[in-house]
């Protein structure tokens, strides 16, 4: 019982110093791969690339102590980084505070979530989930998530539009407009790196290798390169007006903002009053305000997209920086050489310190020590909000650390018990989120490195946990210099695995409706990005719906003797059929859906048999039978029998038979007419049905082919 609650005790039964050391080598090499992978993906999901390091210490140690799987190592990954910036988009501009604390209460939403279908013993549930439908998302996600790192590698700036191909399209026309080449350079150099080291020297860490090289370089060179100036420095007087109309949009976007949640909580109010005219009243003024918002916003979007077209060259002079229009320098003036651009976001710009870029982004400052324990502010309205958004993260990353749990597993022989590896990843992330994470899950690359590493229990994780937390403390000045480019170009390189086209081509093979099922995932995904929840749902409604479809109509197969001498389908296998005795079979249960499926299938072969003498239903595969079904085969066993057709059953088993006994279908079929197998049941009833028979030669006892 102990070690069902702390699983982790079972992990020092036969522990000595040779595992000890294993662990903490692995620890320290999975660590070395984190640090920056979970600082790329911290940025993905639309966070500060700090919040990465936060999300890989506490859940890391917290999944590996009330997990099952010994080698998994759980952290921020792609897939999940990008769902939740998927879900936190339509409430909060990315990065700001509002964003974090709503990510923090999705990353507790998910962890109860989890933990909840742990202790119901309900980890089944991800089945809803089919492979098919994983499949087409994943491929499309990674997709998605390589596309949406192109603004990094161009050193751009754009407005996300509603569909992320629009995004796309935005990003290639201002790289098309304006690149920043060394910011491309250093994307470029990262991934060179770390694709080269991965070909030719797999143990070393190509990641930190890449990460340590390219912030070195970018000291060196002063690759960033930003100032503050005033409007008056920047001889454009176009850019003073656009300013002022920009920051009067954003004004006003925040002015009505607040009047909205004014009224929205008026029109809560009158609602629970039964106030009608009020709540009337209110929703007329919602519906105003929220079209002079989305108004405002254009306008806004209009203007930033102006002032980050604009390219500029600087000139030093006695009074600090000042900027033209790279085609009206005036002459005889020198310039410094640099392209300068300003940077706009969705907030109002201080015209006396504008900031503008001379040269590539940067991590910047990462705040040093520890996060502070902190609670997120439950709102009911956030919460219903994320909540479809939290079932879907839930799943997806428990499928995801399951399906690599046991890969490995079956690698060390290792039992694992997806209920307890549901409370653990549930508990990580409810845990984790108190110090500032957002959703994780279990990472492929990085549990890879772990069991390579050869990690004997969890407590590399542990390990893991410490080295982040020993770089929070004493080693963020050093990322400062960090390229924004090398970040992206981590998450490209680390999604390419995520492309599965064979994936596709497999599910083809097994079935086509599953083919079918993929692509169209696939499809919905992309199409709807970055609402990626509509693309699940379409694969998952498409799975359901393929799974009652062939629930209502089942295999109904009509048997003869093959070459082999078992009864198969006559159908497939070319056999004719006999004329006087009808042996059909019926794969699935017998329920409600599909009762009248059966039934009309029936009729059809005694129309299509005018001397049939007998009919066996041979129900290995009815493993189920509910009160429709049971009502329909007694109507059967009637209507055959008035015809002068008698009617067996072969292969029942012990449900069904219970439930025959329960309504007393039994007697009116008859314990004489119940068989153990098709066999029997042929034995017994071939030569009554063929007294009067025309038949040269049986195809129920001899292999007869159709000409």
């Amino acid at each position: 019982m102990l070690t069902r609650i702390l699983p982790f005790l079972a992990w020092f039964k036969g522990y000595g110093g040779d595992k000890f050391k294993l662990d903490a080598v692995a620890g320290i090499t999975v660590a070395l791969v984190l640090i920056p992978q979970s600082m790329a993906y911290a940025q993905l999901a639309g966070l500060p690339a700090y919040y990465g390091l936060y999300a890989a210490f506490m859940p890391p140690m917290v999944a590996a102590l009330f997990g099952s799987s010994r080698q998994l190592a759980t952290g921020p990954v792609a897939v999940v980084s990008l769902m939740t910036a998927a879900s936190l988009e339509p409430l909060a501009t990315a990065g700001s505070e509002g964003y974090i604390a709503y990510a923090i209460l999705l990353a507790i939403l998910v962890g109860v979530f989890q933990l909840s279908l742990g202790i119901l013993r309900l980890g089944l549930v991800v089945n809803f989930l089919s492979h098919p439908v994983v499949n087409g998302f994943t491929n499309a996600a990674a997709i998605i998530i390589a596309s949406s790192q192109l603004s990094k590698m161009f050193g751009v700036y754009v407005d996300k539009a509603e569909h992320h191909y629009d995004t796309i399209i935005r990003v290639v026309q201002a790289a098309g407009h304006y690149t920043h080449w060394p910011t491309l350079g250093m994307g470029a150099l990262a991934f060179a790196i770390m694709y080269g080291l991965k070909r030719t020297m797999p143990k070393i860490p190509n990641v930190l290798v890449a990460v340590v090289l390219t912030t070195v370089l970018s000291w060196a060179m002063g690759f960033q390169h930003d100032a503050r100036v005033d409007v008056a420095a920047i001889q454009v007087p176009e850019v003073a007006a656009s300013l002022q109309t920009f920051n009067t949009a954003v004004q006003a976007v925040k002015n009505l903002s607040d009047e909205r949640s004014e009224l929205t909580a008026g029109l809560d109010k009158a609602k629970k009053a039964d106030d009608f005219d009020a709540a009337n009243d209110a929703t007329h003024d919602l519906i105003r305000i929220n079209h002079t918002i989305n108004s405002q916003k254009q306008v806004a979007h209009v203007e930033r997209e102006r002032l980050r077209s604009m390219l500029f060259s600087g000139v030093e002079g006695a009074d600090g920086l000042t900027l033209y229009l790279q085609d009206a320098v005036p002459a005889g003036l020198e310039t410094d050489g640099r392209t300068w651009r300003l940077k706009v976001g969705n907030t109002l710009l201080d015209t006396a310190s504008l900031l503008v870029m001379g040269g590539g982004a940067v991590v910047g400052v990462i705040p040093e020590g520890l996060p502070a324990l902190t609670v997120p502010k439950f709102d009911l309205g956030i919460i219903m909000h994320l909540l479809s958004y939290a079932a879907i993260i839930s799943l997806l990353g428990f499928m995801e650390a399951i399906s690599i749990a046991k890969a490995m597993a079956a690698k060390t022989g290792q039992r694992l018990d997806p209920n307890q590896e549901l409370i653990g990843q549930g508990l990580a992330n409810i845990l984790g989120a108190l110090t500032r994470s957002y959703p994780v899950s279990g990472s492929f690359s990085r549990s890879a490195v772990n069991l390579q590493a050869g990690a004997a229990t969890g407590l590399s994780s542990v390990f893991t946990s410490a080295m982040v937390v020993i770089a929070l403390l004493f080693f963020t000045p050093l990322l400062y210099h960090l390229p924004q480019a090398v970040l992206a170009a981590v998450i490209m390189l680390a999604v390419i695995g995520l492309i599965n086209a064979s994936g596709f081509i497999h599910a083809w093979k097994a079935q086509r409706h599953d083919g079918i099922i993929s692509v169209i995932s696939f499809l919905a995904t992309l199409a709807f990005a970055p609402h990626l929840d509509k693309g699940i749902m379409v694969g998952v409604a498409l799975s359901l719906g393929v799974f009652l479809y062939k629930s209502m109509r089942p295999n109904v197969r009509s048997l003869a003797m093959a070459d082999d001498k078992s009864l198969r389908c006559a159908e497939e296998y070319s056999l004719m059929e006999c004329d006087y005795v009808d042996v059909i079979r019926f794969d699935g249960p017998l329920f409600f859906a599909n009762a009248s499926f059966l039934e009309d299938k029936i009729n059809e072969r005694i129309s299509l048999k005018p001397k049939l003498k007998h009919m066996v239903l041979v129900a290995n595969g009815i493993n189920d039978l509910d009160a429709s079904g049971e009502e329909v085969l007694s109507l059967l066993v009637d209507r055959c029998r008035k015809g002068g057709v008698d009617i067996s059953l072969a292969g029942v088993n012990e449900s069904v038979r219970k439930v025959l006994v329960r309504t007393h279908l039994l007697e009116k079929i008859g314990e004489d007419h119940l068989f153990s197998s098709s066999e029997r049941a042929l034995e017994a009833i071939h030569a009554e049905a063929h007294k009067v028979a025309e038949e040269n030669s049986c195809p129920l006892k001899t292999v007869c082919y159709n000409s």
